[in-house]
């Protein structure tokens, strides 16, 4: 048992070792030899933008996979113990669901302009998944703020 509980810690300063030399990489590694012109002016593209990113993404998807295991697991294991607390779990998810669903909506397909930007990823579902995203990291942002203030007064009554 003492063998499997040391297999996250392992995993996670093994990502954390990655990240940091991606990092370094990315800030230290230089820049491209050609640049990029934009609105005339000459910009440095880091040599390792596409690491980076790609880091990131798999950051990103690891993260999203823990955590929809995480509920599940959570869902199953209250599930069998007690019912309720299980249906109260399932609906925080449904919620979360149901806000993700409404900022999806909120989000516009229009065009958007971006200085110096050719592409055809700046309109439609990529402009709207944009919209949602931003939505849903002010209502998620405003949520913390809400539990770090509810968290302090409810321990203050409590005492």
């Amino acid at each position: 048992m003492k063998n499997l509980n040391l297999i996250p810690k392992i995993t996670l300063w093994v990502l954390l070792a990655l990240g940091i030399v991606a990092s370094v990489m990315f800030y230290a590694g230089g820049n491209e030899a050609q640049g990029l012109e934009v609105a005339g002016d000459m910009l440095n593209v880091p040599v390792f933008t596409g690491l980076f990113l790609n880091w990131n993404y798999i950051l990103l998807a690891i993260a999203i996979c823990v955590t929809i295991c995480a509920v599940v697991a959570s869902f199953v294991l209250k599930f069998q113990m007690n019912k309720k607390k299980a249906l109260a779990t399932l609906g925080v998810v449904c919620g979360f669901v149901l806000v993700v669903v409404v900022c999806w909506f909120l989000g516009s397909p229009e065009k958007v302009n971006i200085i110096g930007y050719e592409g055809t990823d700046n309109v439609g579902a990529m402009a709207q998944m944009t919209d949602a995203i931003m939505y849903l990291t002010y209502i998620l942002l405003c949520g913390v703020v809400c539990a770090i203030c509810w968290g302090a007064v409810y321990t203050r009554i409590k005492k």
